[in-house]
Formats: C-alpha cells, sequence, structure tokens
C-alpha cells in the first residue's frame, strides 16, 4: 500500500501541467488535469490519516481564536507535575524548543513544545549499518519510560513500521500519524503523548497507572515518520488536534550542547534556554 500511495504522491503533481490551461487556449493539456484524481488514493486508502490532517488544520485556527494571548507558554504556565525524560542514558533533541525560533512545529498549537528525540552514534550518525533499516537505528528498540505518574488514557499498537525512504523523507504505513502511541494522563489539564513506537513492544494496558521511570513500550518507526525516533509532547488535554501544547520543564536532568551537532543537522544546535530543565535543538540530555 505505501508503494500504491508514493506512486500516487508522485503522479497526481503531473496536475501541476494543466495549470497554463487557465490563462491559454492549449486544449490538449486539459488532460492533466485527471492526475489530479490521484490525491483521492490515500483518501480511501487512509481515511483516519487523511481525517487528521483536517482535524490539525482545524485545529490551527480554533485554538488561537479560543485561548486568544492565554495560550500556554513559558512565562505563563508551569506543569502541575514532575517530569523525567522519558527513556535512559543520553539521548539527542533533533527537534523542537520551548521557543518559537527553534520549535518545528509552532504553527500547529497542539505540537508546539513537541520534542524529537534520537541516539547519535561516535561516528555522528543515527544508524549504523542499511540506512533504509530500522533495526540499524541506534534508538531503535531502546526502552521508553513514563515521564510522570498517570494512567494510560489512549494506546494504539499493531501498526507497522514506516518504510525509510531517506534523505529525510517521511512516510506513513500506520492507520494513525502517530504511528503506535500511548497517551498518559498525568491530571486533568496534562497529558503526555508518546509516538511512532515499536509494533507490539507496548506494555501496558488502558487504565492501567504507571509510575514514573516505568517502561511503557519501545522506541519505533511507526507512524508519519523519516527514521526511528522518539516524538514526545505534554499537551493540555487528550485531544491530539484541540488541546494546546504546554511548555514542559524536566527535572534533575544533566543538559549540555552537543559537539559536531551541525555535522549531523545544518540547521546547527538553538539557543540554550537560560531556565534549566528546559531542552532544545542540538543538545544532548539524560536523566540526572
Amino acid at each position: 500500500m505505501e508503494k500504491l500511495i508514493r506512486f500516487a504522491n508522485y503522479a497526481k503533481l503531473l496536475g501541476l501541467l494543466a495549470i497554463p490551461t487557465l490563462f491559454l487556449d492549449i486544449r490538449w493539456l486539459n488532460i492533466f488535469w485527471l492526475f489530479w484524481l490521484f490525491s483521492l488514493v490515500e483518501v480511501i486508502l487512509k481515511p483516519r490519516v487523511t481525517g487528521q490532517s483536517f482535524a490539525m488544520l482545524a485545529g490551527m485556527m480554533i485554538l488561537p481564536l479560543r485561548y486568544g494571548k492565554n495560550m500556554p507558554n513559558v512565562d505563563n504556565y508551569q506543569p502541575a507535575a514532575g517530569y523525567h525524560l522519558p527513556f535512559d542514558g543520553a539521548w539527542t533533541v533533533v527537534n523542537g524548543s520551548p521557543y518559537r525560533a527553534a520549535s518545528h512545529s509552532w504553527s500547529i498549537p497542539s505540537q508546539r513544545y513537541a520534542y524529537d528525540f534520537i541516539i547519535l552514534g561516535a561516528n555522528g550518525q543515527s544508524y549504523d549499518g542499511d540506512e533504509h533499516d530500522a533495526s540499524s537505528y541506534h534508538c531503535y528498540g531502546q526502552p521508553v519510560l513514563a515521564p510522570a505518574d498517570g494512567e494510560v488514557a489512549e494506546l494504539l499498537d499493531g501498526q507497522p513500521n514506516s518504510s525509510i525512504p531517506g534523505k529525510g523523507r517521511a512516510e506513513c504505513a500506520a492507520k494513525d500519524i502517530r504511528g503506535n502511541y500511548l497517551l498518559l494522563k498525568h491530571n486533568d489539564d496534562e497529558y503526555s503523548l508518546l509516538a511512532h513506537l515499536q509494533p507490539h513492544s507496548l506494555c501496558v494496558k488502558l487504565g492501567e497507572r504507571v509510575r514514573r521511570g516505568q517502561m511503557v513500550a519501545r522506541c519505533g518507526n511507526s507512524g508519519n515518520t523519516s527514521e526511528p525516533h522518539l516524538h514526545y509532547q505534554l499537551q493540555k488535554g487528550a485531544s491530539f488536534s484541540f488541546s494546546p501544547g504546554l511548555p514542559v520543564r524536566f527535572d534533575d536532568i544533566i543538559r549540555q550542547p552537543l559537539a559536531g551537532y551541525r555535522d549531523y543537522d545544518p540547521r546547527g544546535a538553538a539557543e540554550t534556554p537560560s531556565a534549566d530543565g528546559y531542552i532544545a535543538r542540538g543538545m544532548l540530555v539524560q536523566n540526572a
């Protein structure tokens, strides 16, 4: 199915060749309008993913209207629960920041403060071996931990890993953008989302109480992803699209700029947040 969707996504681009007919009388080019019908392939094969995309667009309009200047940020919000990083050992932050300049998803209010974590090896790369094989990545299969005490509010397991085409291109073989995921409720206003988990690795059940530091799954490559990594975000509510993201400050962590990070990521490291506990792209982080 992934190959069919990939073909359809390329084929629909041929529809661009019909645009000159809007200004010029070149009738034979009208045939290319039909190529836009390939856009329906993904809609038909993955209705849930399509629905999530539309829901996120709606959230981008509704949340700013609902919260206005009261949208959660580092100045007006402090988490009620105490959070640890959701893994053991030293991982690298490759996306995310508490500030707009280095957030990779600021325009999506529900994912404004989301983070992506990987493990970089001694060679400065995230994998060793075949870059198209998920098991070649250093973070793949590593334990994922509950960042705080809570209850399993939602979960999805059994979704396949996505393929890894390389060059940062993302694909989604799952029926959900998040792939296999866990949503943990810490209190009425704070929920942790752990996404792109390894298939059949979830080791907790719906409604189960978990403790901070408890293993709940393993890192994978399911959902909309370009390579194995752990996606983590704190959100104000259970809704993936209509709950604003919350800035999360981690307790008792060691953070430091990663030397040579620009060799892996041309964007380079983000500015280090001045307040302890906040993290940003290009930092090596671990629980103390």
